[in-house]
Parts: C-alpha cells; structure tokens; sequence
C-alpha cells in the first residue's frame, strides 16, 4: 500500500493534515492559535492508524506553500522534511491545496 501525505499549516488558526490511499483522502484538521507544531504529527498518527498504515507506507509528503502565516508554513515544512529525511521520501512543495 502506497500513501501520500498531505499538509496545510498556512492557516493562522488551524493544521490540516490528510492522506490519500489508492486515490481517496482522508482529512484531520485541528484548530488553535498556538502550538500549531504539536499538532501536525498526531494529526498524521491519527490518520494512519485509522487505515492501518504504517509510516513504511507513505511514499511523498506534500506541503502547501501558499498565502498564509509564515510561521504557519514554516511549521509544516519543518514536520514534512522532518519525515521525508527519516523516511528517505521525497517532499513536494506546491501553492495550490488539496
């Protein structure tokens, strides 16, 4: 099984996270105004164990890089190389969401 994750950080007041499996996204948001970085990652964890995935699965993470709070965006880039460099997957970086 092959997986792709996908994450908006660029909203001031809320994470997006979603994975696609076989063509079909699964969506997680979660809304604070802070620590916006603690959320992403149990964001993704929710997703996968949902849909028995492991993290072996995922095959690209892409970020959205659009408008938004630079601190925001830096969040989600920062969570996705993160994963990418552990994984050894490649990041996509695209102004257009999901």
């Amino acid at each position: 099984m092959s997986a792709i994750v996908y994450i908006d950080t660029s909203d001031q007041d809320t994470a997006k996270v979603a994975v696609e499996i076989d063509g079909k996204q699964y969506e997680k948001t979660s809304q604070s105004r802070v620590m916006k970085a603690q959320m992403v990652l149990p964001l993704i964890e929710i997703l996968l164990k949902e849909h028995a995935i492991q993290l072996s699965d995922i095959s690209e993470i892409r970020v959205y890089e659009g408008s938004g709070s630079y601190t925001g965006i830096r969040v989600g880039m920062s969570v996705a190389n993160a994963l990418a460099l552990l994984l050894g997957i490649p990041v996509t970086y695209s102004g257009t969401h999901w």
